[in-house]
């Protein structure tokens, strides 16, 4: 969809994704200086509480109490090491050559209407299973981007390293395929369940969806935006 050129101009700075880096650093470990008892009524104050039922009645006294704010808010909660850590890998991998075609406050705008939109999934979906539970974490975030990244880059590769017997081996990998396998894992998950622990797999799958989609409406703006950047 988008060529690189040379260009003698300096690339500009990429500061949404390192700000980003540190907001999801910095909330985590304020939330561990915290007792036991004030991170869960973090939690829940913070979170998405699933098992909302969609009506007008009900968006509108989220918007008045101010509690739709929670589809934000919770996307700057982890429950662990492993849950923020898992994201920010793969922030920091799609969300700067993102940033970089898309220009920082779109690629901003991305990430929090990307993570709402998930978060939102997971509340309808979620709850209609397992009600009253807190939604937390930058996942449906991720997602969005990594979606936007495969309509803003279909034919790039992304290292990878594969263990191959006693060696490990670096190679180059499509990365349409590696998100298309990323992907059906999403879908599949949504169905079986994962064995390993709750996610929601459901908030994945519509952040990611919500990020191509979000690619393809904004290309014409961001394609005007490299041109501008290299003065044609």
């Amino acid at each position: 969809m988008f060529v690189s050129l040379p260009s003698r101009n300096k690339p500009s700075i990429r500061w949404a994704t390192p700000l980003l880096l540190v907001l999801l650093w910095a909330a985590f470990l304020w939330g561990l200086t915290r007792s036991q008892q004030m991170r869960s009524d973090l939690l829940l104050d913070w979170g998405v509480l699933s098992g909302v039922q969609p009506s007008w009645d009900a968006w509108r006294a989220s918007i008045h109490d101010g509690s739709v704010l929670r589809l934000f808010t919770a996307l700057f909660l982890h429950a662990d090491w492993a849950h923020l850590l898992g994201n920010l890998v793969f922030l920091l991998i799609f969300g700067l050559p993102a940033e970089r075609v898309m220009g920082a406050w779109r690629y901003l705008l991305l990430f929090l209407l990307g993570g709402a939109t998930a978060n939102l999934a997971a509340v309808l979906t979620v709850g209609a299973t397992a009600p009253d539970q807190v939604i937390i974490g930058a996942s449906g975030a991720v997602s969005a981007i990594i979606g936007a990244y495969l309509a803003l880059f279909p034919g790039a590769r992304l290292g990878v390293v594969l263990p191959l017997g006693l060696f490990l081996e670096f190679v180059r990998a499509p990365a349409s395929l590696l998100i298309g396998i990323w992907a059906l894992l999403q879908v599949v998950f949504a169905y079986i369940g994962p064995a390993f622990g709750a996610v929601a797999w459901s908030a994945h799958i519509a952040g990611f969806l919500f990020g191509v989609v979000y690619a393809l409406f904004v290309r014409a703006a961001i394609a005007r935006r490299l041109r501008k950047q290299k003065g044609y």
